[in-house]
């Protein structure tokens, strides 16, 4: 005979064939939305529910016994949060009281959301926690499970629209329609044209879902790439940021530079006519006064052809520090120019995604190109701030000169002459002062290369070192794992040792007092003692008698001269002498006591 327990499950197994099969099918055909109404649906949800509580376990409780299914399932939210949602939706509806009918709602919800295979799966993985619910044999438990849970699969091509809320599921009885299932071979002709249907169905409906997988994950890459762009495209604003800021900066030290010149230029015209009415003055007064003056009137028109041409110099300085000012303008706006570039590329950027990793590579280039650029730029403006630092120095050196120039112009020839050796010495002090200030510049770059170096060899050795630092510590804790291990063994070696030692000093004993035992057995009968007692033997005592502990090695049997049983020392460690024996014997802890009182006695 079959198990009827396997019977059950091979019958509900068909019967949950059938139903998916031709809810599948009738829906298929009908051709819209499935409601609450549509007989095959109400017949699945029937054949669900007996599958669901074939052998469910009966739970006592105050009202008597009860099964239940919606313990099994609301341990789906536990393993999926996803069923959170649907567990805590059909525990709000206000209509449902009994645990059955939130059951039912359950299972509809999970049909609408497309995930009852999903839940299912996932609640049959977990058999231990379902044993808690069923019984071994139970369909849940089985091979017919799974099975089942496969089918539920196809039902996701199914669209359901049920009302929940206003439907009595708790008075509902779940019968089976079995006049549904009965077809001729004109149906079956029909179920397989609708199989055939159904199979093309689904496998478009898996290439659907695999595409949109695919789909997925490429939208999920390109975010990240799209939030990546966005941190460099925010980077690159504020180096612009930055970049504009120190153009502004540059832009005032600029005007301040210019104010600066036109106030020296102001100042040397007005020294420059001063000059020229004193020198006319003085030709006047010279050629009415002395002819030799003429001479000297020659000579002060030279000095001053000489101060124009230095002033001339110096204009041209200025006129190309100007330049290079313009030129270092330039270069900033064709660097905000190559950013907004950019900027419009990281735009272009989002709006092809398909084509993100070959325009990354792009703008990583252009980025170590811009950055490469911006550092050339960044030198040429700091050289060009120490060139405007030097300007600056020797415009004023140049303003003490002509300070010096018109207070010792009132004076004669040979304060003249003596200005003209003086500045003449201090523009060769200036021209060494700059040659020297190049050498330093030039030297400076070379120890900032040296040192750079310098910093990459030890960055390099602090690296190996770490390195090795890692490796020893590794070592290190090997090492203790070792000596942790040694010290273990070595507390194992003296235990060891110890119970050895124990072990032989009970040797030693056992042989001393087995010669003993000997001497005692030639004295003795073999089955009688010397009060007359049966002698136990050796082997069928295990314990003492007394303490009852298990005998070892260390726990030697011995027997009572005056009992016969076997007892361990510390309960035989007493010795008298009996009345076949001189000699003090060793007896039991008993024995030894009532022999002391029968001594008592007979002494009174």
């Amino acid at each position: 005979m079959r198990d009827p327990m396997a019977m059950e499950r091979a019958n509900l197994l068909n019967m949950a064939k059938l139903s998916i099969k031709g809810l599948i099918e009738s829906a298929l055909s009908f051709g819209r939305t499935l409601d609450s109404d549509y007989p095959p649906l109400q017949q699945f949800f029937v054949v669900m529910e007996h599958c669901l509580k074939h052998g469910l376990r009966v739970k006592k409780s105050f009202l008597g016994f009860s099964k239940s299914l919606w313990g099994p399932l609301e341990l789906v939210e536990k393993l999926c949060p996803e069923a959170s949602e649907i567990s805590a939706s059909v525990r709000d509806l206000p209509g449902l009281k009994t645990p059955l009918g939130r059951a039912r709602a359950w299972l509809r919800l999970a049909l609408m959301q497309k995930r009852l295979a999903d839940y299912l799966r996932l609640l049959i993985t977990r058999k231990d926690l379902l044993s808690d619910f069923y019984e071994d044999s139970a369909l849940m438990l089985e091979e017919e499970g799974a099975v089942i849970v496969g089918l539920l699969v196809g039902l996701n091509v199914i669209d359901a629209n049920l009302c929940v809320k206003g439907e009595d599921l708790d008075s509902q009885v779940g019968v089976i329609d079995f006049s549904m299932y009965l077809k001729n071979d004109m149906d079956d002709y029909r179920s397989e044209e609708r199989n055939s249907q159904i199979a093309s169905i689904l496998d478009q409906k898996n290439y659907v879902e695999e595409l949109n997988r695919q789909l997925n994950s490429t939208v999920h890459g390109l975010h990240s790439r799209v939030d990546s762009l966005e941190k460099s495209n925010s980077k690159l604003i504020e180096e612009l940021a930055i970049a504009k800021n120190n153009i502004i900066k540059l832009q005032e030290e600029n005007q301040q530079l210019r104010s600066e010149n036109n106030l020296i230029l102001m100042k040397a015209q007005h020294h420059l006519e001063v000059t020229q009415g004193d020198t006319s003055l003085e030709r006047d007064t010279y050629k009415q006064s002395r002819q030799g003056l003429d001479e000297m009137f020659n000579e002060a028109q030279r000095q001053l052809k000489e101060e124009c041409q230095l002033r001339q110099d110096v204009e041209n300085e200025l006129v190309a520090q100007v330049s290079m000012k313009q030129e270092m303008e330039l270069a900033m706006k064709l660097l905000e120019k190559d950013i907004h570039e950019k900027q419009d590329t990281l735009i272009g950027l989002r709006h092809q995604l398909d084509e993100v990793k070959a325009i990354n590579v792009e703008m990583y280039q252009k980025m170590q190109s811009s950055d490469e650029e911006m550092k050339k730029k960044n030198d040429v403006i700091s050289r060009l701030e120490e060139k405007t630092n030097q300007i600056t120095a020797t415009m004023k050196q140049l303003e003490q000169r002509l300070q010096e120039a018109e207070r010792h112009r009132s004076s004669a020839v040979e304060g003249s002459r003596r200005f003209k050796l003086d500045f003449a010495n201090k523009a060769d002090s200036l021209q060494r002062q700059i040659e020297l200030r190049e050498k330093q510049l030039q030297q400076l770059e070379t120890d900032l290369k040296i040192e750079r170096e310098w910093r990459q060899t030890l960055q390099n050795d602090l690296d190996r070192e770490r390195d090795m630092v890692s490796q020893l510590s590794t070592e290190a804790l090997q090492i203790n794992g070792l000596k942790k291990e040694f010290h273990r063994l070595q507390e194992e070696n003296i235990q060891l040792k110890t119970i050895c030692e124990d072990q032989e000093k009970a040797l030693e004993e056992l042989g001393s007092k087995l010669s003993e035992y000997v001497n005692a057995h030639k004295r003795l009968k073999p089955d009688e003692l010397l009060g007359g007692q049966v002698w136990l033997k050796d082997k069928d005592a295990t314990h003492c008698k007394l303490c009852e502990k298990e005998f070892s090695i260390s726990r030697r049997k011995h027997h009572c001269r005056n009992c016969g049983e076997i007892f361990c020392n510390s309960c035989s460690d007493n010795e008298l002498p009996l009345p076949a024996s001189p000699k003090p014997v060793r007896v039991c802890d008993t024995c030894h006591a009532l022999l002391l009182q029968r001594c008592s006695s007979t002494t009174t």
